[in-house]
């Protein structure tokens, strides 16, 4: 579908024309969305257009790193849009020249009806402030979900849930692996934006330096707002993991007090029940009461020892 809007010479805003109306030198500057396009609405821009060859083949190629080419007459761009309900990176491809801008993409796109409003109300009257407008709208997409991502890892830094440590961890690997895609979006994005606010060929550029300087703007704040929310998935695994290590710990001590109990009386009782009958204390009248005498002063003579170094309160010397 191509959706085509026209600034006529008089100022008045032509919608809905043809292609053909284009020609010609009748209209100060022009916008032609391609959404998702038929394979002879793509031919369009090869025989109406005559945009340059490898342009085309980043347009038809899905998805391309952003990027920013320059040609004799036009600026090519390829940037990243996000569905701010899925994540779902989208790409736009643009060509803007002095009079005339046209995107392509293969997605529909929500948010390009924002920028139609806007020039419909006056607000964008050049080609450059159209395509600022579609960039800048693009990156606000980022911020909900960016936001969205830190309140999981607020929930998960703080247990709200009352999740078990495996289900946690989970949801701690989940948002890191969430924030590092958002991560290999938004850093290319920042890298293409500062070309651009540091571009001298395109046409008029000057007078707008601001607009994409802002854009750039959100774009590092965004890169700190990942890089400061992956530092603390990390801190939060690497806490579980010493917590978890400690637990385990304190359980081995547990177990290895009871075992240096039990084996001196095991070995007691294993010497006591061989039967041999040259045991002199077999026969001997107390012999009994004196073998529990000492197992009982070892199972809580062993224990109180223990305590005394501090095992059970975690303070062992």
């Amino acid at each position: 579908m191509l959706r085509i809007v026209a600034l006529a010479h008089d100022g008045t805003l032509h919608k809905d024309i043809s292609l053909d109306d284009l020609s010609g030198n009748k209209y100060r500057w022009y916008w032609v969305d391609f959404e998702n396009p038929t394979q002879n609405e793509s031919a369009l821009l090869s025989t109406f257009f005559h945009f340059h060859p490898l342009a085309i083949e980043d347009c038809l190629l899905y998805i391309q790193r952003p990027k920013l080419d320059h040609y004799e007459d036009y600026t090519f761009f390829v940037f990243h849009a996000l569905n701010p309900e899925t994540s779902v990176v989208k790409e736009i491809d643009c060509f803007l020249g002095k009079n005339f801008i046209v995107t392509f993409h293969f997605e529909s796109l929500m948010y390009l009806d924002k920028v139609n409003k806007k020039i419909e109300s006056g607000a964008l009257n050049t080609p450059l402030l159209i395509f600022h407008a579609i960039l800048d709208e693009a990156v606000d997409l980022y911020f909900p979900i960016i936001y969205s991502m830190e309140d999981r890892l607020n929930d998960a830094e703080d247990n709200t849930k009352g999740l078990s440590t495996t289900a946690l961890m989970d949801e701690v690997f989940d948002i890191r692996s969430d924030l590092l895609r958002l991560r290999r979006t938004i850093y290319p994005m920042r890298d293409l934006v500062y070309r651009i606010i540091n571009s001298s060929r395109i046409p008029d550029f000057q007078e707008y330096h601001g607009y994409f300087s802002d854009i750039y703007d959100h774009l590092l704040r965004l890169s700190e707002i990942v890089e400061d929310s992956r530092e603390l998935t990390a801190d939060i695994r690497d806490s579980y993991i010493s917590l978890n290590a400690f637990h385990g710990n304190q359980i081995m001590i547990k177990l290895t007090i009871l075992s240096t109990i039990f084996l001196p009386l095991t070995f007691i009782v294993g010497v006591y029940g061989m039967n041999f009958v040259h045991m002199p204390e077999l026969k001997w009248k107390y012999g009994y009461l004196f073998v529990w005498i000492i197992m009982l002063t070892i199972g809580i003579g062993i224990p109180l020892y223990f305590k005394k170094k501090g095992w059970f309160n975690d303070k062992i010397e």
